[in-house]
């Protein structure tokens, strides 16, 4: 009689353990040597996972194990696993003691310029076990990266309509109109829509809370610009200021930041606002740490819209504001 056990069939830890040291270190003689076990103890746990699964994940050519299509698919899940393993030790950390651990913060290029580098070396100066990891990308794959666990705060385009995740809007600032050096609108107070008739328009592309708003303005103050380049980065617009390609409308994090540097900077009326949110996991434990820098970055921001902290645009609340 055949019996079968299913102690016998489950997975445990260490044959995972075993199949995703093979994969990163590449072999199985390197694989032991990291998990300090032999290797025909590498070859038994790896071997009984197959066992398990009922696949196989490596296929040898010559004397290398090669891991196969299905073994990589299901590397990818285990990765998955394995950051949150790390984020419950990174979590218990802080709980610890509050004064290290690691944060991972995911954030918009417009943030990234200097903005945020900016607060993140001023939040690290008085906690020396601190580690952070910046990532930039578009507000989507930022939501993704916290949904998913892979960071533990993002800040994004506000408003964000996303499962998985909790949103706080963070204060609001203008948007400035940004021109080359020299340019003949420079020793303008302010730039309104009538300025930009018949200017060569450096435009924002992406279909964004941010491009809507601008097009709505313009569109009821009947006016049509001259779009000539668009990109999806202030980062690059500004630069295309800067080498006389136009003139444009940017975040004044982007401005701010090239200010000086070829453009100049001026407020935009009326005011189109320029909304940010700092993106959280669902349902998931706060970090002291993660709070504590979320903190730092709404108070340079409200500095920022209050006009405090040299802001080329303030965004205090105003009648002719954009009602966006």
């Amino acid at each position: 009689m055949v019996r079968f056990s299913w102690a016998e069939a489950m997975l445990n830890p260490r044959q995972i353990e075993a199949f995703r040291t093979v994969i990163v270190t590449g072999g199985v003689t390197s694989a032991a040597r990291a998990l300090n076990i032999s290797q025909p103890a590498v070859t038994r746990l790896i071997h009984d996972l197959q066992y398990v699964l009922g696949l196989t994940l490596f296929e040898r050519r010559g004397t290398r194990l090669v891991p196969t299509n299905e073994a990589l698919s299901l590397y990818r899940e285990v990765e998955r696993q394995f950051i949150g393993l790390e984020q419950i030790q990174n979590t218990a950390r802080n709980l610890r003691d509050g004064l290290s651990g690691s944060l991972r913060i995911a954030a918009l290029p417009t943030f990234n310029v200097g903005f945020l580098p900016r607060l993140v070396a001023a939040y690290m100066k008085d906690k020396p076990g601190l580690d952070i990891v910046i990532y930039g990308s578009i507000s989507s794959q930022v939501v993704d990266w916290v949904a998913t666990g892979f960071c533990d705060i993002g800040f994004a385009q506000y408003p964000l309509d996303f499962p998985h995740i909790d949103v706080e809007q963070l204060p609001s600032v203008a948007a400035v109109a940004v021109l080359p050096e020299g340019h003949r609108l420079a020793d303008r107070p302010f730039l309104e829509p009538p300025d930009f008739v018949g200017e060569p328009f450096v435009s924002l592309a992406g279909s964004t809370q941010w491009r809507y708003r601008t097009d709505a303005l313009f569109s009821a103050a009947r006016v049509t610009r001259q779009t000539r380049v668009e990109t999806p980065l202030s980062m690059i617009a500004c630069s295309l200021i800067a080498s006389g390609a136009g003139i444009g409308i940017v975040d004044p994090y982007t401005a701010a930041e090239y200010s000086g540097r070829g453009i100049v900077v001026r407020p935009f009326r009326p005011e189109v606002l320029y909304d940010i949110g700092v993106v959280w996991p669902a349902g998931r434990f706060r970090s002291p740490l993660a709070l504590g820098f979320v903190q730092t970055v709404r108070t340079a921001i409200q500095a920022m819209a209050d006009g405090e902290a040299g802001s080329p645009g303030s965004s205090k609340p105003r009648a002719d504001a954009a009602p966006y």
